[in-house]
């Protein structure tokens, strides 16, 4: 006997974004539909309430989902259970057919592409609808993108969600509709399209401030050379990815002190607001996580939560975490996309992967807004890539064919690689030694803008940015960060002024010919940031906008990874506007 249909009118209430992509979706009637939105928007409501719509019209008689990870299966089942419509997360593709106690199934995009004739087979026995999750990870492998094609392309009706940047390769996604553009390359299609400008508009989710940490770093090469730079300085590819895996290593102070630095964040929010407030430490391998883990025992004086996804009961660890008043959870891949742990408000992303839609997924689990104010922190090492990221949280990507590859090398390999279990005593580290690494504050970045002018850790000048009140508005946020920037500027003026004559350094004529190329693009960025926050507060146009209007008019990259000249033409078209 079949289960009941879902009861629309017990259905909970739609957002904005969701009754107007509803309405957009029932006026199409089209097999497939794309909708891009944000993390923490609500895609699974959405998505569940078209398939009560179908269902209870007899458009379709089953419901199919398919998501990345097994501990998502799960959450998806539960999802819809709330809104009468049950799915099988046990389903395996033994089974063959699934049980008419239930709607429909939820599968995993591996188990698709083991066996796409059975739910083939699963999909022609009943009308069925298709809710493909994360529709991107279709397009990790041929073997899923051939089998999600093979499996679904009989299906009545297909919903794809994304809720990151899509793939950086060429690998077309299936059901995803491409459109050749001026320029001749052919870019994705979303037939709905919430992005986080809108949601934090809306109230939807949660502003997100990232502390950016510099440093010291020493490393001994393979050949028995000392190598030392600073965290965040222009340097090659080779030396940033050595100096980031050197302040990462949990054997310097870089990671204690961040850590520490966190935690004392997460106090703050605790203390003021968020009462549950919960942090996550994003680690690039499982060897790393769990040394990670033993840091914030020793910081805390009490365990942190670790999950592996090798590990049995992985999912139930981080349901568990997720309903308790645990302080802190160490994670390799688990948590990196669609898991909900709502409390999450502070996260330290401290692994190498430095790919737009890893950064995405990771970003994406401190979001979701629970009530009005609340806010999330995010501490990040001083890298320009992330920097870059960090910045452009409100640019809107889609999945293009056949661009060129980003010289940074951005690509998905790096995600692969992140969340594989890896060997801390692999080749990669018998490369080179990680001797010691120290850590200070280096910009705080908020809304596409950078406020502060360095801290080292365990100053007064830190603590005034890591008790930041918890609950503010977008736009308190701005005006405070800007205040705290203009007091420590004041404060260094004075400081200087009443330096006694014997210290003072006379100041040359022009300051510009004393400073490094470093230096230089430092000082140009901040007086970048400065006149955009000055031209925000005149016009009420978000930071970001301002920044993507600049690189619009001046080309470039995002200002972190800009070059001295074109800042220089940044600031005199800024002052323009």
């Amino acid at each position: 006997m079949s289960p009941p249909l879902p009861n629309l009118e017990t259905f909970p209430a739609l957002r904005d974004w969701q009754r107007k992509a509803l309405v957009r979706y029932l006026r199409k009637r089209s097999a497939d539909f794309m909708a891009v939105a944000t993390p923490g928007a609500g895609k699974t409501t959405f998505a569940l309430r078209i398939a009560a719509e179908l269902l209870c019209d007899g458009t379709i008689e089953a419901v199919t989902v398919v998501c990345p990870t097994e501990h998502l299966k799960t959450q998806w089942s539960q999802a819809a259970a709330r809104v009468g419509i049950q799915l099988d997360s046990a389903f395996r593709n033994s089974d063959v057919h699934s049980s008419r106690d239930f709607h429909g199934a939820v599968l995993t995009y591996a188990q698709v592409g083991m066996a796409p004739a059975v739910h083939r087979r699963r999909t022609m026995t009943r009308p069925t609808m298709v809710i493909l999750d994360e529709i991107h990870h279709a397009g990790d492998s041929r073997t899923w993108g051939d089998g999600v094609k093979q499996a679904f392309d009989e299906a009545e009706r297909r919903l794809m969600l994304t809720g990151t940047p899509f793939r950086s390769d060429d690998n077309p996604i299936p059901f995803v509709e491409y459109e050749r553009g001026d320029n001749g390359l052919q870019r994705s299609r979303s037939d709905s399209v919430y992005g986080y400008s809108d949601a934090l508009r809306d109230g939807v989710v949660r502003p997100v401030i990232f502390l950016a940490y510099s440093g010291e770093t020493r490393w001994r090469t393979s050949a028995g050379d000392e190598l030392a730079a600073r965290l965040g300085e222009p340097m090659t590819k080779d030396l940033i990815a050595q100096a980031w895996r050197t302040a990462l290593d949990h054997r310097g102070d870089w990671m204690p002190q961040v850590l520490r630095a966190a935690d004392a964040r997460l106090s703050k929010l605790r203390e003021h607001g968020i009462t549950d407030a919960g942090g996550l430490v994003i680690a690039s391998d499982q060897q790393t996580a769990r040394a990670y883990a033993k840091l914030l025992g020793e910081i805390t004086g009490r365990p942190a939560v670790v999950v592996l996804s090798d590990d049995d009961g992985a999912s139930a660890r981080i349901g568990e975490f997720a309903a308790s008043d645990e302080r802190w959870m160490v994670a390799v891949r688990m948590v990196s996309e669609g898991v909900d742990i709502p409390r999450l408000a502070v996260g330290v992303y401290a692994t190498s992967a430095s790919t737009p839609l890893y950064f995405a997924q990771a970003i994406g689990r401190f979001v979701r807004a629970r009530r009005p104010g609340e806010t999330a922190t995010v501490f990040v090492p001083s890298v320009p890539h992330l920097l870059g990221l960090a910045s452009e949280m409100e640019v809107q990507r889609d999945h293009i064919l056949g661009a060129p590859k980003d010289p940074d090398g951005l690509d998905d390999t790096l995600l692969d690689r992140a969340q594989q279990s890896e060997d801390a005593a692999g080749e990669l580290e018998k490369r080179f030694e990680a001797l010691s690494a120290t850590a200070e504050l280096d910009q705080v970045i908020y809304d596409g803008a950078s406020f502060g002018t360095g801290a080292r850790t365990g100053t007064p000048e830190e603590e005034e940015y890591l008790g930041l009140p918890g609950l503010l508005t977008s736009d308190q946020i701005a005006v405070l960060l800007t205040k705290r920037q203009s007091e420590q500027l004041a404060a260094q003026k004075k400081a200087a002024a009443s330096a006694p004559a014997s210290e003072a350094v006379p100041a040359p004529r022009e300051p510009v010919a004393s400073m490094s190329a470093a230096e230089r693009r430092v000082s140009l960025r901040r007086r970048l940031n400065a006149l955009v926050a000055a031209h925000h507060h005149r016009t009420n146009v978000p930071h970001g906008k301002i920044h993507a209007e600049l690189r619009r008019l001046c080309g470039g990259p995002p200002s972190a990874q800009a070059t001295i000249e074109q800042l220089e033409e940044r600031i005199a078209t800024v002052q323009t506007l």
